[in-house]
């Protein structure tokens, strides 16, 4: 596996505007249920209630992804890693920002470094 080239300061900037473009976070995991409840995994900008609602008992306009929808299938991955993709997406809303800061944290701190040895 060859590595990857580094990210430009424009390739970062480029990941940055995006994330800020998307809904506001935090993202949270929620278990609903469709059409006949066969369960709902979906992202939305409130937490879970644990209470598993059904449409229209809960709000479509909370909801930012859906990573299954069984009745009608619109959203089955085959691999059935539905709860993995959903914590994935949820976090990223909050993993991609602080990533991208601890990368100009690290380049400032190298910069730094190489003046001081020059």
């Amino acid at each position: 596996m060859s590595t990857p080239e580094p990210l430009t300061d424009e390739e970062l900037a480029d990941i940055e505007e995006r994330t800020e473009a998307t809904t506001p976070g935090p993202w949270h995991v929620r278990i609903l249920d469709d059409d006949w409840a066969m369960n709902l995994v979906a992202v939305g900008t409130v937490p879970d209630t644990g209470r598993g609602e059904r449409w229209p008992d809960f709000d479509h306009h909370q909801i930012v992804a859906a990573t299954l929808v069984q009745q009608p299938r619109y959203v089955d991955v085959a691999d059935g890693r539905w709860d993995e993709n959903a914590q994935f997406i949820a976090n990223a809303r909050q993993d991609i920002p602080r990533l991208i800061a601890e990368i100009r944290r690290l380049r400032r701190l190298l910069k730094a470094n190489a003046a001081q040895d020059a």
